[in-house]
């Protein structure tokens, strides 16, 4: 009798279903079990409103955990920025593989890049499409800090659908995450790599979360050989970052880690955050570098710590009426 397939629940759209694929290839190989994909609507794919309107942060997520809960699925596949930062005793992150690209980038009219496209020209302002206020308030301060006509604006749907507002000539330019258009073999359509000095990308960018449930100890040690330590490690900094900061994923917090190198010789670890207005006006950008945390506990303190120093810098203020 051949071994029974393990169950891989994912969301529908193109980008979950292509890393999804490519998780239960690894899977496959690491287990010499089948997986077969089992695609769950969520909430976030079905509601038209904006993302901050409707929760921002878990609406993505929810069905799939429920799906795992009740067992209809034996592990899920999320992109870790959408992850809400507590996570749930009964669901172990089993594996966080990994990180692909963590940048954001533009995909511009005319082959531009984000400072051609912000040149002062007889067209007037470029509009450039986003559905992060996070991406808004930091285009919006570097534009106001290099003298570029910049206008952001808001808009959501699937990849094919925001590149297709540049395509059609509705927008000047639309800002995506460079991991999605890698792993749906659309990179080859960005204009421009925004550098992370320019835009720190969503706590977790370009990172998978691999998620069972708890007690299933021998699949979570069979995923765990996904694990990648240094992008867990930095990932759980980001996100401590966040949920020190109480932002949910509407409110426009940045944060980074990467790793320092001297030579091949890994030394430390620079946690970024930013956090801003969406009209740019004020950001609170600020760094911390410390040993490479080796246990959670250790890259958890150094997100909260990071967090510590931007909320006595006026953070606090700059978030908004928070929904409780």
């Amino acid at each position: 009798m051949s071994e029974q397939a393990l169950r891989l629940g994912t969301r529908r759209s193109k980008l979950a279903m292509a890393q999804s694929g490519q998780v239960a290839d690894a899977v496959r190989q690491v287990t010499g079990r089948p997986v077969e994909l089992v695609e769950i609507t969520t909430y976030g794919d079905t509601s038209r409103e904006h993302l901050a309107q409707i929760g921002g942060t878990g609406v993505f997520v929810t069905a799939l955990r429920d799906a795992l809960l009740r067992g209809e699925v034996d592990f899920a596949v999320h992109s870790l920025k959408d992850l809400p930062t507590a996570q749930p005793d009964d669901l172990a992150l089993a594996a966080v593989p990994v990180r692909e690209d963590p940048r954001d980038v533009l995909v511009a009219r005319d082959g531009l890049t984000f400072e051609g496209l912000g040149a002062p020209s007889p067209k007037g302002t470029a509009r450039v499409g986003t559905g992060s206020p996070r991406r808004m308030a930091q285009l919006n301060a570097y534009a106001r800090g290099h003298g570029l006509a910049i206008e952001t604006v808001p808009i959501r749907g699937n990849v094919d659908s925001r590149i297709g507002y540049v395509r059609s000539g509705e927008l000047d330019g639309v800002v995506l995450a460079a991991a999605g258009l890698h792993r749906i073999g659309r990179i080859d359509e960005v204009t421009d790599f925004l550098p992370v000095d320019t835009v720190l990308p969503a706590p977790g960018q370009g990172a998978l979360a691999i998620e069972c449930a708890a007690d299933n100890a021998d699949l979570i040690a069979a995923l765990a050989e996904l694990d990648d330590p240094f992008t867990r490690a930095a990932v759980t900094a980001e996100r401590s970052l966040l949920a020190a900061l109480e932002a949910g994923c509407s409110a426009p917090v940045g944060a980074l880690a990467d790793l320092l190198a001297d030579g091949q010789i890994v030394t430390e670890m620079r946690l970024r955050g930013v956090v801003g207005t969406t009209d740019g006006s004020t950001l609170v950008q600020l760094s911390t570098t410390g040993p490479v945390p080796e246990t959670h506990d250790q890259a958890m303190a150094l997100g909260r710590e990071l967090a510590a120093e931007m909320l006595a810098k006026g953070a606090a203020g700059l978030m908004g009426e928070r929904a409780h």
